[in-house]
Parts: C-alpha cells; sequence; structure tokens
C-alpha cells in the first residue's frame, strides 16, 4: 500500500496532485518529433530506446546497467578513485 499516493495528504501540504501538465509536455515533445516533416524524426524504436534510458537515469540504474554490460567501465572508475584518493 505504500506505492498508493494519498492525494488529500498532499492537496492540504500545498504539494501537486496531478502530472497533466507533465503528460501534456511530453505528449507535444513526443507528437513532434513523430511528425513526417520534422528533420529530427523518431522511430517507435528509438524513443522506446531514449525513454528507457532516460528512466533509468533518473531511478539510478544506468551506471550499473553500463557496468553489467561493459565490466571494464567499473574498474575504470574505482581505478581512478584510487589514484584521486591518493594524490
Amino acid at each position: 500500500m505504500a506505492s498508493l499516493i494519498n492525494y488529500g495528504e498532499r492537496y492540504r501540504s500545498g504539494e501537486r496532485i496531478s502530472s497533466a501538465f507533465v503528460e501534456a509536455t511530453v505528449n507535444a515533445v513526443v507528437s513532434k518529433r513523430f511528425a513526417k516533416k520534422q528533420q529530427m524524426q523518431w522511430s517507435r524504436c528509438g524513443a522506446h530506446l531514449l525513454l528507457q534510458a532516460r528512466t533509468k537515469t533518473l531511478d539510478g540504474t544506468l551506471r550499473s546497467t553500463f557496468e553489467r554490460w561493459y565490466p571494464g567501465l567499473a574498474n575504470d572508475n574505482d581505478q581512478r578513485l584510487i589514484l584521486a584518493q591518493t594524490a
């Protein structure tokens, strides 16, 4: 039940209770990018991949995903961190 939002409590504390403004903005951007006359047009697959990357960025899992795909990435950062700490 922790995932359910208590809209009454949010309203009383002055927090936003609607994401309609965000959804409208996203719809406008996506619609524009799918337009045929747009120079930088998105494909359905490209838009899906972009949204996956953005979601992973926001929830903090993008780095761990890249480290899983490219194990050397984690080692490279560990070495730089050790060098920075010893300097």
